[in-house]
């Protein structure tokens, strides 16, 4: 699966999150759980938003927000999770 970062994302990240692509990157790839769906309203979208936490190889753990379009994630938002966050991925999302 290939990662789509629009440069719009790409700047977002950069300057309000802090987020690298490489981080990115290194999340998507080193998850060891399935992505969740977010059921929330304002979030219905289609294809669906689905959500990962993962840790970059240095430890980081980011949330991950995503769109799965022709075999590509389109990345939506990426951020430092926090430990509400964190406590229901764990709780929820099953291991790959």
């Amino acid at each position: 699966m290939g990662i789509i970062i629009s440069e719009k994302i790409r700047g977002k990240l950069l300057e309000k999150h802090n987020v690298t692509e490489k981080e990115v990157s290194e999340c998507f790839y080193n998850r060891d759980r399935k992505a969740l769906k977010d059921t929330r309203e304002e979030h219905d979208t289609d294809p669906p938003t689905l959500w990962v936490i993962s840790e970059t190889n240095h430890c980081r753990a980011l949330k991950l927000i995503f769109m799965v379009k022709d075999g590509n994630a389109i990345l939506k938002s990426a951020y430092e999770a926090n430990q509400t966050e964190i406590d229901l991925y764990e709780r929820c999302a099953d291991h790959l």
